[in-house]
């Protein structure tokens, strides 16, 4: 800010405060000003917008002692005249410029560079707030810890995140398990696996990344889990292939069916049930905190390798029993192109 806009601008009026309003007046006045003009609550209004930057840039200068008192003697010196900025015998009759004026004052030579005013600063964003009242809108406005007038604050930051990997076997993924990671210091890192994790699904170790000043980061394990012989998961479904025989699959039966937690279950094989076609068990899926999926049983009708006369006689009856079905009726028609 230019020496000259202190001259132009009364903060105290632009405050609503009197000049010798305390810093509990300054700091109340501009808490319920920025609470009304600030940006996130009046889009798109330029008005709202200028009004803040001025509040802003008033509360930057009169909140701070050193600011302030060099901003009331420059008002006081300068009467609210307006100044000519010209450099040494510039400027109708001789008249020095306002910052030649005033540069000493401060600590500025006299060919200090026009627009130099006292404590400069520069940057200002209309959505900064100071950090004292980051609670005006839930925490936000900071602007990446900007203060009116463009000072930045380096906020503490929190130390960056490691990342690790595991493999666990499928039982663990379902049921949860506990898995140790060692550090090259030779610590131990215990990482607890929920229940129902999934292949590829990262768990979150807290405060066991890299240091920092706002307190370490975290460590993301990501999980693999291996394959089971004959488990396959689908989401929170479990799929599983179970062979049947012919006389099962065609004339109905009641069959077992292996499980998760290991346990054998029955299930009703209907009659005429064909090659390839899925039963669903409720509930014997995967248990998640969202809840429990299904086992999935596709029914696969086994063909006998090798047959005893008494069996190779029995098929033999039932082919005969059976010439009249054309199995493969229609698949001409349906061939053609």
């Amino acid at each position: 800010m230019a020496s000259q806009d202190w001259v132009d601008k009364d903060f105290y009026k632009i405050l609503g405060v009197s000049k010798d309003a305390s810093d509990v007046d300054i700091k109340k006045a501009y808490r319920k000003l920025a609470r009304k003009h600030h940006p996130d609550q009046n889009q798109g209004d330029a008005g709202s917008e200028r009004t803040f930057k001025d509040v802003s840039e008033a509360y930057s200068v009169l909140s701070d002692a050193e600011q302030r008192q060099q901003y009331d003697a420059i008002r006081a010196m300068g009467g609210g005249a307006r100044f000519s900025a010209g450099g040494a015998g510039g400027g109708a009759g001789g008249n020095a410029g306002f910052e030649d004026i005033f540069g000493n004052l401060f600590g500025q030579g006299a060919g200090a560079r026009q627009g130099a005013g006292p404590r400069q600063r520069t940057g200002f964003s209309n959505s900064d707030l100071p950090p004292e009242f980051a609670d005006l809108f839930g925490g936000g406005g900071m602007g990446g810890g900007g203060f009116p007038g463009g000072f930045q604050t380096a906020r503490p930051q929190k130390g960056a995140d490691r990342t690790a990997s595991t493999s666990i076997s499928f039982a663990g993924a379902i049921n949860g398990t506990t898995i140790g990671l060692r550090e090259p210091s030779g610590e131990q890192i215990d990482v607890r696996i929920p229940a129902g994790i999934r292949d590829g699904q990262k768990v979150r170790v807290k405060g066991k990344g890299q240091p920092g000043q706002a307190g370490p980061g975290d460590l993301m394990v990501t999980v693999s889990v291996k394959e089971h012989p004959l488990f396959k998961r689908d989401g929170d479904n479990i799929r599983v292939h179970v062979p049947v025989s012919f006389p099962e699959a065609a004339l109905g039966a009641q069959i077992e069916v292996p499980t998760l937690t290991g346990e054998m279950v029955k299930m009703r094989i209907p009659a005429g049930t064909p090659s390839g076609r899925t039963l669903r068990l409720k509930g014997r899926g995967v248990t998640t905190s969202k809840g429990t999926g299904d086992l999935l049983v596709t029914v696969e009708v086994s063909v006998p390798q090798n047959l005893s006369k008494e069996a190779e006689a029995a098929v033999e009856a039932f082919q005969a029993a059976t010439k009249d079905a054309d199995l493969r009726a229609g698949l001409a028609a349906k061939a053609r192109l």
